[in-house]
Order: C-alpha cells, then structure tokens, then sequence
C-alpha cells in the first residue's frame, strides 16, 4: 500500500544513498548535479528530520577538484555512530552546463574516505585508500557500510570502467571503525559491479550484484562474516538493476531495485520470508517516463513504513532530474 510520493530533492541526478543516523535523522547521500555524471559535481548531504517530508540540503562529504566529478558512494555509520562516505568520482568532466561529457571515455579517480562526527556536517577526507594492482581501473565504491560480526566495518567496491570488458565485485574492511581500510578481497569475479550487503547475523551475509553482460541482478551468500562468497540465483530479469537489500523489522527481507526494461522503468520489490532463499513475486513501486531511473535505497520508519528513495530523470509529475520518495506498507 502506497502511503505517500514526494518529489524530494529538484534538480539532482541523486543515486541516493540513505543512511539513518542515531538521532533519527535520514542523511541522503547523493550526487549533486542534474546529469547522468557528465559534469563537474559533488557528493552532497541531504538530511530529513520529520521522516523524510522535507529535506534540508547538510553539507558535503566530497567536494570536487577542477575537471572531476566526485559521484560514486558508498556510506554508513561507523561502530561509534560517525557518518562515513567513500566517494569516488571521474575525469575529465567539463563544467556544469557544458555539453555532457562522454562517460565511456573518463578515467576513474581513487576513493575518498570522508567521516563526519557532527551528522554530515563537517567532514574530514583522507586520499589513502587502497589502489587496485595491476592495470584496472581505481576501485569504485557502492551501496552501504556495514558492521561485521566482530566489529569490522565492510563495504563493496568494483574495479572495471565503462569501457572496460571486464568487471570484478570485492568487499574491503575496515579494522579501526573506518579510518583505514585495506586491500579489497574478492566477492564475485568476470561480470560484476554494483553490489550491495546485508549482514543477517551470527556471520551470515547476503549480496546483491548487478553483472555486467546482460544487466540482471545476483545474488551471493557467506557464512564466514563476508569473507569468502558463493552464487546463488539471480533475482531479476535482464535490466532490473541495480539492487538493495533490507532486514525488516520481523526478520523478513526486502530487495528494492529499478528497473529499465522498455515499457516498465521505474522501481520494483520483492519480499523474502526465509532470508533470501525464496522471493516474492515483484510489487511496482514507482513509475518514471525514461530508462534513466532507479537507484532505490530504503530504510524503515519508527511506525514500520517503508521509505524508498531513487532518482529519475523525469516522471509523469516532474520533467527533469531529481530525487523522488515512496512511502509504502509491504503486503
């Protein structure tokens, strides 16, 4: 059931990423300009404080240099309750208003690790993460940092540009609460990117991955608190991507995901009842007017509704980039 739309944020291409910090506020961590990355841009704080009816713009975790954009995130919060990005980016990208750079074209630029102890803020950034061996691309970041079993922080980055044939899918930790991490190990390998966790508990984890020949969503298990992986089925049909996963209040699992298929773009859910093993059949969230959408990202309200947080390059309500929200009950 539907309970709310809301045109949250006008003007940003967003890929949002939502983070609910321990005050209860919503951070959506987004990208800061209106095109799919082809300009000069920012990572960008955006906070809610009355359950995601009003957004108010916070700070800026990753401010870009001159000729770069700064647009792939990952975020969290840290064991101590600090507000954690990392965020990299691309180069060349012109200035914004400029005909839209080709993106198949830009070199990736390393990750950023950006902390904020004030909220989102202030933020300190480092430049020392983990490069990648050998010729690929800089690692890029996605989807949320969580907390493992034994206190480890652990987010997935990929390594694979635009117009490279090959993707790989890797976890990096982090020992000492996100001030450092290391080198990445490897989650999936040949044909995966965009993948974002889930810790179940007691050292059980689910991934959603999207891969990279025929743009479907994957999903990947461990039972050794994120350390070694395995595949287990896919989750969606081609071009239903990309993914994120929720442990609902309940136990019950929730899989958001946008989809790009001709005739259908826009977001969809499915629900699982036994931690990932069966899924239900999709429920239509949101409806968008072109392929560029989705992204989504949810996080459960006090009263046990759903938000669900994506981008859209035009809708049947709103004709140019921005951050919509869906306010919904599972059935």
């Amino acid at each position: 059931m539907i309970l709310d739309r809301r045109v949250a944020i006008d003007n940003v291409c967003a890929w949002p990423n939502l983070t609910v910090l321990r005050d209860g506020v919503i951070i959506a961590t987004i990208f800061s300009q209106p095109t799919h990355g082809g300009w000069e841009g920012d990572v960008a704080c955006w906070a809610s404080a009355d359950g995601a009816k009003t957004w108010r713009y916070r700070g800026t975790p990753a401010s870009h240099e001159p000729g770069t954009n700064r647009m792939n995130v990952a975020a969290g919060l840290s064991a101590s309750g600090d507000l954690l990005v990392l965020a990299s980016g691309w180069t060349p990208r012109p200035a914004v208003g400029s005909p839209p750079a080709d993106h198949s074209q830009a070199h990736t630029l390393a990750p950023w690790i950006c902390r904020s102890a004030d909220g989102g803020c202030t933020w300190q950034v480092r430049d020392d993460f983990p490069r990648p061996n050998g010729p690929s691309s800089q690692y890029i970041p996605f989807g949320k940092i969580v907390i493992a079993d034994n206190g480890d922080l652990v987010a997935s980055v990929y390594a694979g540009a635009s117009a490279e044939p090959r993707h790989s899918a890797f976890v990096t930790r982090s020992t000492d609460d996100g001030r450092t991490w290391q080198p990445p190990t490897l989650l999936a390998d040949d044909d995966y990117n965009e993948t974002d966790l889930l810790h179940l508990g007691r050292g059980r984890w689910l991934a959603v991955s999207r891969t990279r020949r025929d743009q479907h969503l994957q999903l990947l298990r461990s039972d050794d608190d994120a350390h070694t992986w395995r595949t287990v089925m896919p989750l969606t049909s081609p071009m239903q991507i990309p993914g994120h996963l929720l442990q609902l209040a309940g136990g019950r699992l929730l899989l958001c995901h946008g989809n790009r298929c001709s005739g259908e773009f826009g977001v969809n859910a499915r629900l699982s009842d036994d931690d990932g093993r069966s899924w239900s059949a999709s429920l239509r969230l949101a409806e968008t007017t072109d392929l560029d959408c989705g992204y989504p990202a949810s996080v459960q309200l006090p009263d046990q509704a759903i938000l669900t947080a994506y981008y859209a390059k035009c809708s049947a309500v709103h004709d140019r980039y921005h951050m919509a929200t869906v306010t919904w009950q599972p059935p």
